[in-house]
């Protein structure tokens, strides 16, 4: 890869404004849904899913991923991925554990 091929894109000011709005208005729902009577497995689906789109939206434009390689995006992805899978080999291993205090 050479540098000649790659230009920098610098994002206008109604960009980062509509985005850093994106993420106000989506922290206020955060707040408005932690709020609701929502039953235990889907508030916290809802919850990551809500964090999802404003890291989503953080990573693409405050970080540029957007207007960058593509390869940059891939490594995120993967990284991302590798983490779910070790967080999940390590969950799998709580399935078989004794109880530290009975009580709880």
């Amino acid at each position: 890869m050479s540098a000649d091929n790659h230009t920098h894109h610098i994002a206008t000011a109604k960009q980062l404004w509509t985005v850093g709005i994106a993420l106000v208005i989506l922290t206020l729902l955060t707040v408005v849904v932690s709020n609701l009577p929502i039953p235990s497995p889907l508030d916290i689906i809802v919850a990551l899913s809500i964090a999802l789109v404003k890291a989503f939206l953080v990573a693409a434009f405050f970080m540029g991923l957007y207007w960058d390689v593509k390869f940059n995006s891939m490594l995120l992805i993967g990284a991302v991925v590798f983490f779910i899978l070790m967080v999940s080999v390590t969950l799998l291993d709580t399935l078989y554990r004794d109880d530290v205090v009975p009580s709880f």
